[in-house]
């Protein structure tokens, strides 16, 4: 991330590692360069602080035992090792799958995340040490379940965001890019050029949803990348037109018989109106009769 900006969806999420003591090189230079010039994140980091220091000072402390801690570091590591690896994928995704399967440090990272976040709303509601694991199981699950796949496109976009991958084949020409999609999934997956709009297709990359290997393209629109996802609707169930998880905008359209999920961190109504158009474009490009 040497010499790459970051933007304000991508500070807050790099905030709490900070005040966790998390943060350190490039990723740490990157956040104070940002919150040096930007007012909102200064304050958001004054008022994450500030709340560490308000539960250090008043949340009681209680320390897992050892038995329950290794069973849910256990737990965490099976879900990680439990998803498939696809040997026909590209080398970048078989490093990314293996990358997960040997992710426990980083699991301790985002557990310490959430724990913070439960610990400071057992602090403030007076809560007991059994309703706190109730609920952090409660996150776990929702966190890891192979279901949510809003949640796995964020945590896709945010990864390949600041790994500085976003991009596999860079090009704006659907005519290269869908044929180097299609030698690497078992679909055919549309890509759509859009005249005369701000959003500009950049190139793609493969990523896994829900267990198996998607189509993503990517676009640019003004400073921001934008992440579609486009898998078959028969491996879709039903979900909002648009959600936001961890401060990320996630808007979803149908099309082509395919799912679109759209990734970014622009506003909600701009991100359904674009990718709605990605999906009615794709339709309307299908043979007649299909």
């Amino acid at each position: 991330m040497s010499g790459v900006p970051m933007n304000c969806a991508e500070a807050v999420l790099a905030i709490g590692a900070w005040c966790d003591g998390e943060l350190a090189g490039d990723a740490a230079a990157a956040l104070g360069a940002h919150v040096a010039g930007c007012a909102a994140c200064r304050a958001e980091q004054a008022a994450l602080v500030a709340l560490r220091d308000e539960i250090r000072a008043q949340a009681p402390r209680h320390v897992a035992p050892p038995a329950l801690r290794a069973r849910i570091e256990a737990e965490l590591a099976r879900a990680f090792a439990s998803a498939p690896v696809d040997a026909d994928a590209p080398a970048p995704a078989r490093a990314a799958s293996a990358r997960e399967a040997a992710a426990l440090p980083r699991l301790h990272t985002w557990w310490t995340r959430e724990r913070r976040r439960w610990f400071a709303a057992g602090a403030l509601a007076g809560a007991s040490l059994a309703v706190v694991v109730g609920a952090l199981t409660g996150v776990v699950a929702r966190h890891w379940g192979g279901d949510d796949i809003a949640v796995a496109a964020v945590d896709s976009h945010i990864a390949a965001t600041l790994g500085g991958h976003t991009i596999t084949v860079a090009s704006s020409d659907r005519h290269q890019i869908k044929p180097w999609l299609s030698a690497r999934l078992d679909y055919a997956a549309p890509v759509v050029e859009l005249a005369d709009s701000p959003f500009v297709l950049a190139g793609a990359r493969v990523d896994r949803l829900g267990g198996r290997p998607v189509a993503t393209l990517v676009y640019r629109y003004r400073l921001h990348v934008i992440d579609v996802f486009v898998r078959p609707l028969a491996d879709a169930g039903a979900a909002p037109a648009v959600t936001t998880v961890r401060g990320f905008t996630v808007a979803r359209a149908t099309g082509a018989g395919m799912e679109w999920r759209a990734v970014a961190d622009v506003d909600a109504s701009a991100l359904a109106a674009f990718v709605e158009r990605l999906a009615s474009e794709a339709e309307a490009a299908q043979p007649a009769g299909r």
